[in-house]
């Protein structure tokens, strides 16, 4: 019985690591959103700042996992092979949901999610405790610590509310102070504005930082909580005094100190305060183990009262842990996904938005533009006008276009760390379970209301996106509660033949996410798109064009060519598959003409003929695409409503197209890759001969009505195709003829 608890640990503690490594991708936006977001300083600098953080706060933690052991339920109420039940369901359920939010690049809280899988295990293993004794349901307040769980419920619901108000009023007054144009007033209200910043970040540091670290005696932090007036006050005097020096003498950025310091002290927060987390319950389940097996009572008759103790993590587990959560801070692309979500919602200038509109995002921005403009009534004209100088972001300059602008400036980034600081010091204060993930969020998003980033042109999406983040968080509570309460169940009933098959599962969801992850990141790196600084050449327009049709021919061909073979074999879960692959095909060429402005916008001077080609280019690809959703759709919906399958000949003609298809895409591709435009007249050479072939199948068809046809589904269908698959062919031809003019003009101006 021994060997198989020690295999349960084994597997705990792998567990832990694959769970260090998702959960500081998640948490990665906690500390690194807003020196990201501002380019403050390098992002090599940024990632060294936040890995010293992060290491000295997990090699100093006190390791005092008491979350894990008693802050949910209360481990004298369980016997040891029921608690290993619990943290085993636990820990595979973390990887799980953690994992599921990276790979979405959504941020979640990793103490919500810890705390409501502990309470889902645990209430279920109380439950099936319940049920085969007395069957009295009431009893599972014996079992819960319900006190604590209120208060993370209460938490999570307050925290939002109050970080995002906060955050938009500080982030408003602080812009009306300092403006857009804020590098001259620094000069006169720097010093007071640097000395409130690092003061606050200092007393974070103090209260959330070094609070959590095991060589900190209570008596000193008795004493800084019994003094902390008077430490506010030394530190505004002497950082002010300090941020006057380094403005006026040294000629340094305060607002860069700022994010620097700020980043540094929620890294170290993070991995002091959320350490537990991540290896909390792996400890726990370790200091479990050791207590059963000094007791030598068998596993199902010792209740774990002395689990309720406090009891040191060995530092070098701490060290262990930092190390990991150092790496993945370093080379994990999930985690720059996560922070992405964060920077894009936050983000200043316009562009793609990842989130699409919603009826609740549309209603909520409708009705806040009644009420600001009710309010902006209330004030002198005069008054509205000062007020919207101050928000008048400056014109973007044309830079490199290897070099994006940043999405905030600094004003902004020094606002968000600061009130994120305070308000997390003080919920310390009030011993409110706070969530880091929430707050920082919450006064990002705040923040960039506050400053007009989200305008008419980009506000349904961006509100939509934070109603897409916070959704998430309260499935995250509901999917660790549930999930857990599913795991525990089938462990204590399945033992350990359910442990190693939920653990292969787990390896296979964790594999398959990183890979696909990885495959959509290495399309998104090939797939360029121009961004508003870029300044265009008539090279670059074709190149670029050159990339565009041959990703969008590679797509329509598959598609096409998958549609007739599924077709064929009347397979409808395929053809539902590839009719979903052309909404990607969709989107793409979608995407493409949301830049159409600002392709325009950076074109070279005198490039009217440039736009007129780029635009035309654009609208006979989303024809291309058009006509190939109409083939998928229709074939999906033929087999789907369980009509007749096309006759051979129908299905043998329909294949004779598509070779042909094949070969003229195969050489539209070759001609656009490498760039051999000299062959396009060649493919336009053959444009008669492939709709003649279509034409010929149409009037086949006509015969077959007349003399043996008797499905009208299918001619319906059938003559569909074929009037489609001509309007694609023409589509394509057009736009190699199109492409042809523009090649041949522009290589005459060189």
């Amino acid at each position: 019985m021994q060997d198989v608890y020690l295999i349960i640990l084994g597997l705990l503690f792998i567990l832990a690591i694959t769970d260090l490594v998702v959960g500081v991708s998640n948490d990665a936006i906690n500390f690194l959103n807003s020196a990201i977001g501002s380019k403050a300083v390098s992002l090599r600098s940024i990632l060294i700042i936040a890995s010293l953080g992060v290491a000295v706060g997990a090699i100093f933690s006190s390791g005092l996992m008491e979350v894990a052991r008693k802050g949910i339920f209360l481990p004298q109420e369980f016997y040891f092979e029921e608690i290993m039940v619990i943290f085993m369901a636990v820990m595979l359920t973390d990887v799980l949901l953690l994992d599921f939010f990276n790979s979405m690049g959504l941020p979640t809280s990793t103490t919500v999610s810890i705390m409501f899988e502990l309470l889902g295990a645990a209430v279920s293993i109380a439950l099936i405790k319940i049920f085969t004794t007395t069957n009295d349901i009431s009893h599972l307040v014996d079992f819960i610590n319900v006190e604590k769980a209120s208060e993370v419920i209460f938490g999570i619901l307050i925290a939002i509310v109050i970080a995002f108000i906060t955050g938009a009023v500080v982030q408003y007054f602080s812009r009306l102070v300092f403006s857009f144009k804020y590098e001259r007033r620094l000069k006169y209200t720097g010093a007071i504005f640097g000395g409130v910043s690092l003061a606050a970040i200092f007393y974070f540091i103090l209260i959330k930082g070094l609070n959590s670290m095991a060589f900190i005696s209570d008596h000193f932090v008795e004493d800084v909580n019994d003094n902390r007036i008077q430490i506010i006050i030394f530190s505004l005097l002497g950082f002010t005094i300090l941020s006057k020096v380094l403005i006026s003498f040294f000629k340094i950025n305060i607002l860069k100190i700022i994010v620097v310091v700020g980043t540094f002290a929620l890294a170290l927060a993070f991995a002091g305060n959320d350490l537990v987390n991540f290896i909390g319950v792996p400890i726990a389940a370790w200091q479990s183990y050791e207590i059963w097996s000094a007791s030598e009572v068998p596993a199902s008759e010792l209740l774990m009262s002395d689990l309720a103790g406090s009891v040191p993590t060995p530092e070098i587990i701490l060290i262990f842990a930092g190390g990991v959560m150092v790496l993945t801070l370093w080379f994990s692309g999930k985690a720059q996904a996560v922070v992405d979500t964060g920077v894009k919602l936050s983000r200043q200038h316009e562009g793609s938005e990842r989130f699409g509109s919603n009826y609740l995002s549309r209603t909520i921005v409708r009705y806040s533009i009644m009420f600001g403009a009710a309010v902006s009534d209330v004030f002198p004209k005069k008054v509205r006008k000062q007020i919207n100088n101050q928000f008048e972001a400056p014109k973007t300059k044309s830079q490199s276009r290897e070099i994006a602008p940043p999405a905030f400036d600094l004003v902004r980034a020094s606002v968000n760390l600061v009130v994120a600081s305070i308000l997390i010091s003080m919920g310390t204060n009030l011993q409110l379970p706070l969530s880091t993930t929430y707050v920082t969020f919450m006064v990002a998003m705040g923040t960039s209301l506050a400053d007009r980033a989200w305008n008419q042109e980009s506000a349904v999406y961006r509100v939509a996106g934070v109603l897409n983040v916070i959704g998430g968080w309260f499935v995250t509570a509901f999917v660790a509660f549930l999930g857990a309460a599913i795991f525990a169940v089938i462990i204590y009933y399945g033992g350990l033949i359910a442990i190693a098959i939920l653990v292969c599962i787990t390896a296979f969801f964790i594999v398959r996410n990183t890979m696909a992850h990885a495959k959509k990141a290495k399309a998104d790196k090939r797939q360029k798109k121009y961004k508003r600084t870029d300044i265009i050449t008539i090279n670059e327009i074709t190149a670029e064009s050159s990339v565009n049709i041959s990703q969008v021919i590679s797509g329509i061909s598959k598609r096409y060519t998958k549609t007739v073979d599924n077709l064929g074999y009347h397979d409808l879960g395929k053809l539902k598959k590839n009719n979903k692959k052309v909404g990607e095909l969709e989107s793409e060429v979608d995407d493409l003409k949301g830049n159409i402005y600002y392709f325009i916008k950076s074109l070279d001077e005198d490039s009217v003929e440039a736009s007129r080609f780029y635009i035309h280019l654009l609208d006979y690809l989303q024809e291309m695409v058009n006509s190939t959703r109409y083939i998928t759709r229709n074939s999906f919906e033929h087999v789907n409503n369980n009509h007749k399958n096309l006759k051979f000949n129908q299905i043998r003609d329909l294949k004779k197209i598509d070779r042909k298809l094949q070969e003229l895409f195969k050489e539209i591709k070759h001609t656009f890759d490498e760039h051999d435009f000299e062959r396009l007249d060649d493919i336009l050479a053959e444009k008669q001969q492939l709709l003649d072939t279509v034409s010929e199948m149409i009037e086949k068809q006509i015969t077959r009505i007349r003399t043996s046809e008797s499905s009208p589904k299918n001619t319906k269908l059938y003559f569909g195709l074929l009037l489609e698959s001509k309007d694609l062919i023409s589509s394509t031809l057009n736009l190699i003829q199109l492409f042809r003019e523009f090649y041949e003009e522009a290589k005459s101006t060189l």
